[in-house]
């Protein structure tokens, strides 16, 4: 058959594509390596939860857009996501906020707090300048940022051994513009995102993304570089499949680096493991959704408890432990590392992938960059749009 678009990936920024592009009346085929759709927000249940199968994922945005179109394949609640940390025996409210602060230093009011920290950040800075034998202090990694920012309490207990573990690198060794900024809110409110819309879709997302693909061909299960035929790293021209289906366009939202054969070298990405435990005898394991480990020592970033997401109260529950790792080839690649090399390797790719016009890169690995679920949505709209 012939199509006008093969689509590689049935995650978010595929699936919307997708749909878009039929909304046009074009012909699409979508294809995945995994069993399922819905790449990395895919959710699957048991004992009635809907389990976030590679971690959590809360849906926020503040483009009022977005918001209107995902809402036509989803009813969203109302969840706020409030994210707790542990360093220690010791319990902290997420973002760094007036109940963080409070229960840090034992104080009540906003002025005592930026006190504090304004006390301690300043001090770390003038130590800083003092070492580097220097008048004018200029963050030279991502330690010396962080410090100077929060001071010494909040990058101790809250940020140093969680970055470390997310990275797998020495805060030191990290790039200073990873934190721009920590922002410090002086109330007390626990809502983690600013977002004016934000929410979990009712029945979870796997329901969401197959509306979006709703009279859609899709096949699972299938590896893209076994599914096309290839003239070296890139596939041949005209488009066509092993088994004779012919496409006049291809999105890719894979590797951008794996799609060129690693011809360029090889991006560098994190990834994740996950650790899921069915506790059918345990109502409630940890009273929050999301809880962060903080202290370096302790594997794991966080546990999620799947059934708060959707305000369960049956009986039983599901957690899941996250573990970062580094990533190697055959691992998923979960988060791109976006440092000056990594990020100067992309640019190279980026403009071979100009040299073919009719190959479109989308997503975190097509495009190399952290997005948000809202911002996927948006760039798929924005690329369809573009689309005869």
């Amino acid at each position: 058959m012939k199509y006008d678009y093969l689509v590689v990936g049935a995650g978010l920024f595929g699936a919307v594509f997708a749909h878009e592009m039929k909304a046009k009346n074009k012909s699409v085929l979508v294809i995945d390596k995994r069993e399922h759709i819905a790449g990395n927000i895919y959710t699957e249940k048991r004992m009635d939860i809907n389990v976030h199968k590679y971690g959590a994922h809360i849906f926020h945005t503040s483009d009022r857009e977005v918001w209107d179109y995902i809402c036509r394949f989803a009813e969203f609640n109302n969840y706020i996501n409030s994210p707790v940390a542990v360093y220690g025996d010791e319990l902290y409210n997420l973002p760094f906020n007036m109940n963080s602060f409070s229960k840090m230093w034992g104080i009540k009011t906003p002025s005592e707090a930026e006190a504090i920290i304004r006390k301690q950040a300043d001090e770390e800075i003038e130590r800083m300048k003092r070492e580097k034998g220097t008048d004018t202090f200029t963050a030279d990694n991502l330690e010396e940022q962080a410090l100077s920012l929060a001071g010494r309490d909040i990058y101790e207990k809250l940020v140093k051994g969680y970055t470390e573990k997310q990275w797998g690198r020495d805060c030191k060794e990290l790039p200073a513009f990873i934190i721009r900024r920590l922002p410090m809110r002086y109330t007390y409110d626990n809502n983690y995102f600013n977002d004016r819309y934000q929410g979990i879709p009712m029945g979870g997302y796997t329901g969401m993304v197959e509306k979006l693909l709703e009279g859609i061909p899709v096949l699972t299960g299938t590896d893209y570089f076994d599914f096309i035929k290839m003239e070296g790293s890139v596939p041949a021209r005209p488009f066509e499949s092993m088994g004779g289906d012919s496409f006049g366009r291809i999105l890719f939202t894979g590797m951008i680096d794996e799609f060129f054969g690693y011809s360029l070298g090889t991006l560098e990405y994190r990834s994740l493991k996950f650790e899921t435990q069915d506790l059918p005898e345990v109502d409630n394991y940890q009273g929050n959704a999301v809880v962060n480990y903080t202290e370096r020592d302790i594997p794991y970033t966080r546990i999620i408890e799947h059934k708060h997401f959707e305000y369960g109260s049956g009986k039983g529950t599901i957690i899941t432990r996250e573990y970062p790792a580094t990533w190697k080839h055959g691992d998923e690649p979960y988060y791109p590392m976006n440092d000056e090399k990594n990020n100067s390797l992309y640019g190279k790719y980026s403009q071979l992938a100009g040299e073919h016009p009719d190959i479109l890169f989308g997503g975190r690995l097509g495009q190399y960059k952290y997005y948000n679920m809202d911002q996927v949505i948006r760039q798929a709209l924005d690329m369809s749009r573009k689309e005869d």
